[in-house]
């Protein structure tokens, strides 16, 4: 699958820019308002009471600012944060050892928690519970259980599949915030801070035309941003004008919905070939020449939630708002 703008999941790209965009503060922080009201009221009671965080389980979409949140939480509270991620901690022993190098009070922030072997988690249940880890020393008859105090941590775990989370692991999350979508309104601020920190001009309309491109994403809004910049440069003096931002959005195919030309490529399959549909996921991916879990999992959710796809039981069909999107006629518009 190549590396699409409009996608959520981080590029490489990202890496370096994101970071130096990151709020640093709930204050900073644009958007997602009830998550941070909240946020907000259990750290100030924690500080108080000069108690550790109750642990954190952030959830939803990819791009919506959950890491960043994670390290919010951290500089709120006063405290260092370790990062790591589920796929990254293969061994119990890899999560011992990050625990037990923890200081009171610290943030373990836990990326894509959902995908943590089995026999880590378990030695995460006491943890999480207890503040003590509990390891065998030797094998056979002469092992024995020792339990390690830890000091006393908030783990902020951040999945975009809360479905996958055993029951066990998350009852034992005292917080729980699900992350949604950005709006329009809250998209535009946060591009015209990302172009005072990127000390690039950006005037009249042009950042709520990059926001209406932005598929309710941070992440893609910023990326999006830095595309625009390179052609404002070219184009107009390094000034980001509305004209400047909707010729180049059209120039890397992203229309004034977010779609890219992998997305129309998909509906128009659907239309020339299948007459609309249904049509299967199989045989659809084998029209477009891709994978079919990647139609699933990366190209689907994005269109049904703008109304222009439907999964149905005989297969995939477009709605009519797909084709009045794409300029088609409306099969029967006439009789109905």
């Amino acid at each position: 699958m190549e590396d699409r703008i409009i996608s959520s999941q981080m590029l490489t790209e990202d890496q370096t820019v994101e970071f130096s965009l990151r709020p640093r503060s709930l204050a900073e922080y644009i958007g997602q308002s009830k998550v941070k009201e909240n946020l907000k009221v259990y750290i100030e009671a924690a500080k108080m009471r000069n108690e550790a965080l109750d642990h954190v389980l952030l959830y939803g979409p990819p791009g919506l600012g959950k890491t960043t949140l994670s390290n919010i939480i951290a500089n709120e509270m006063g405290v260092n944060i370790r990062t790591t991620s589920g796929p990254a901690i293969e061994r119990p022993g890899d999560l011992a050892a990050i625990l037990t190098n923890l200081q009171e009070g610290d943030v373990l922030f836990i990326d894509e928690i959902h995908r943590l072997h089995r026999t880590v988690e378990e030695v995460l249940y006491p943890a999480m519970e207890d503040y003590a880890l509990d390891i065998i020393i030797g094998k056979g008859p002469s092992a024995r259980s020792v339990r390690i105090d830890l000091p006393k941590f908030t783990l902020v775990g951040a999945t975009t599949r809360a479905g996958l989370l055993s029951s066990p692991l998350r009852d034992r999350f005292g917080v729980m915030a699900r992350l949604e979508y950005y709006n329009e309104e809250e998209l535009t601020q946060i591009i015209i801070r990302a172009a005072e920190l990127l000390e690039v001009k950006i005037v009249g309309e042009a950042a709520k035309e990059i926001a209406l491109r932005s598929r309710g994403t941070p992440r893609v809004a910023n990326r999006l941003l830095k595309r625009v910049r390179d052609f404002a440069q070219v184009m107009a003096d390094g000034v980001i004008t509305e004209d400047v931002a909707k010729q180049s959005l059209e120039q890397i195919q992203v229309d004034r919905l977010g779609l890219d030309h992998i997305d129309h490529k998909l509906l128009a399959t659907i239309i020339d070939n299948y007459q609309g549909g249904p049509v299967g996921l199989d045989t659809l991916a084998a029209s477009i020449g891709e994978e079919s879990n990647t139609i699933e999992d990366v190209y689907e959710p994005y269109l049904m939630q703008k109304g222009f796809l439907q999964r149905t039981p005989r297969g995939r069909m477009v709605t009519n708002l797909a084709y009045q999107h794409l300029g088609r006629s409306i099969p029967n518009e006439s009789s109905t």
